[in-house]
């Protein structure tokens, strides 16, 4: 299931299509054809057989005509089917459109970053993909108001990837002067991605000089993954909750099941269970032990002898003879 981060990157490249390419030039150092206009396209890169394949985002650089095509795709975790399937995008998508296209992955994390930058040997001689990830190195601080402005999408982004270092306050402040003058769920979700990416210190500083205290989501979208992330919370205590009742449960029957078999031997077996023994084998939830005076049920003479501690052995040898070993002797002195 997506996450709100997952989710929230890909909003800034839909809502600022020129944010892919721009991060492609100017912080990944790639050169691109020149093109006027940046358009979201689909992302179904489905060809005529059975297995559908989609990308997160795609963005058509164009000049009249595409001249340039460019797979977006957020990564947050490791994934060896999802470089599986990235040639298959690429050239999916340039047969489809008909121009270079390029792979941008979006990793905010910076081991991540690194896995996903590794090279996709495809086995044709000189036929290498080699991933361009913007990870947290990649993607600038930007804790001026400003150039904020200039550019929100980017400052939101620097917040995700940067908001749990010390300059996070500094970027989330940036985004929130730079906001100002756009729609309002658009204000709303952007302060929400700025501050949900946070650490938890200042975020409660951040909050405290906006004197609103424990901040509320405002976004629509914001709130959808919060009442998700809480729905998911609840589903999963109540799958504890019910995994630890059938635990308990079968423990339960377990020791209901050697209570009933211990008294059903004793009454078998004509042994007097007075009302102080019944309590105590009643009172008793260790299994194990239940066990062992279910076995002793078997020999004992008398209820309170169930109840006795087993001897040694070596008390037994200096004690008194067994059974066996009287009739024995008895057996060699008529001889």
């Amino acid at each position: 299931m997506a996450s709100m981060l997952h989710e929230g990157l890909l909003l800034l490249f839909r809502n600022r299509p020129t944010l892919a390419p721009e991060l492609l030039q100017d912080a990944l150092g790639l050169t691109l054809p020149a093109w006027s206009e940046a358009r979201v396209e689909s992302a179904e890169l489905t060809e005529v057989v059975p297995t559908e394949y989609r990308a997160d985002l795609v963005v058509l650089l164009l000049e009249g005509q595409p001249v340039f095509a460019i797979v977006v795709e957020v990564q947050l975790a490791r994934d060896e089917d999802k470089r599986k399937t990235w040639p298959l995008y690429l050239t999916s998508l340039r047969s489809r459109v008909g121009c270079p296209t390029a792979l941008l992955v979006l990793a905010p994390d910076v081991a991540v970053a690194r896995w996903c930058a590794q090279p996709i040997e495809l086995g044709h001689p000189g036929f290498m993909l080699q991933p361009l990830v913007a990870g947290p190195g990649a993607i600038p601080v930007i804790t001026d108001e400003q150039a904020a402005r200039r550019d929100p999408e980017l400052a939101v982004l620097s917040a995700m990837a940067h908001g749990q270092e010390e300059v996070g306050q500094a970027i989330a402040q940036s985004v929130m002067g730079a906001v100002a003058g756009l729609e309002a769920e658009r204000v709303r979700l952007y302060v929400d991605l700025a501050l949900s990416s946070l650490s938890e210190a200042a975020r409660n500083a951040l909050e405290a000089l906006m004197q609103r205290g424990t901040y509320e989501y405002q976004s629509n979208f914001a709130r959808k993954y919060v009442a998700q992330g809480r729905q998911e919370g609840l589903q999963e205590g109540l799958q504890e909750g019910l995994q630890k009742g059938r635990q308990e449960g079968r423990q339960e029957g377990r020791q209901e099941g050697e209570l009933s078999a211990l008294l059903e031997v004793l009454d078998a077996r004509g042994l007097e269970v007075d009302a102080t023994a019944r309590q105590r084998i009643l009172a008793c939830s260790d299994l194990a032990q239940l066990k062992v005076w279910l076995r002793r049920a078997v020999t004992v003479e008398s209820v309170h002898e169930l109840f006795e501690s087993a001897p040694a052995p070596a008390a037994r040898k200096a004690g008194k003879p067994s059974r066996r070993g009287t009739k024995a002797s008895k057996s060699r002195s008529k001889r």
